[in-house]
């Protein structure tokens, strides 16, 4: 059997009815919940830690889940900082009777490694090998820095209207 390297994971669930909304499609919260399970198990995994997950940009929910489908998590470390990682997760959907598939969710989240008292501490730095890892590189660090825009802009308006954080 073939190893994924540290810092990529698949996970697959079958879903089940227990989690259908009432419009018989799988709830988008049982996908937010497995979609951060599958970020935490592929940034621990690389970083050798306990993670906490920051945040998550980019949930896109492109077309409806079906009970009965396997859903597929392809979760990769794009980007590490010193503590952080953005883990990139493609979901991709399979009818089990035609084995058609369809992406169905992308996302990123970002994590930080801890130690055993919850302290941020550092992650291996990640070494793009491929093509694919390069350009997923690059592309973390401008949603990084577009994210850091945003927090600046928000803060600023904050700042000249007098208005305290939430």
């Amino acid at each position: 059997m073939t190893q994924m390297p540290a810092h990529q994971l698949t996970m697959t669930v079958l879903m089940t009815p227990d989690m259908a909304n009432f419009a018989g499609n799988v709830h988008g919260g049982t996908i937010l919940k497995l979609l951060d399970q599958a970020a935490y198990a592929c940034a621990s995994r690389y970083a050798a830690h306990y993670v906490v997950t920051v945040s998550v940009d980019q949930v896109m929910f492109r077309q409806p889940i079906h009970v009965g489908e396997l859903v597929t998590f392809l979760a990769a470390v794009n980007h590490t900082g010193t503590s952080s990682m953005e883990v990139g997760i493609k979901v991709v959907s399979e009818n089990i009777r035609t084995q058609e598939k369809r992406h169905v969710n992308s996302c990123f989240f970002t994590m930080v490694a801890v130690d055993d008292d919850r302290y941020p501490v550092a992650v291996p730095t990640l070494r793009p090998a491929t093509g694919d890892e390069t350009r997923r590189f690059h592309e973390a660090l401008l949603r990084k820095k577009l994210r850091q825009e945003l927090a600046d802009r928000f803060a600023s308006i904050r700042s000249a209207s007098g208005v305290q954080e939430p």
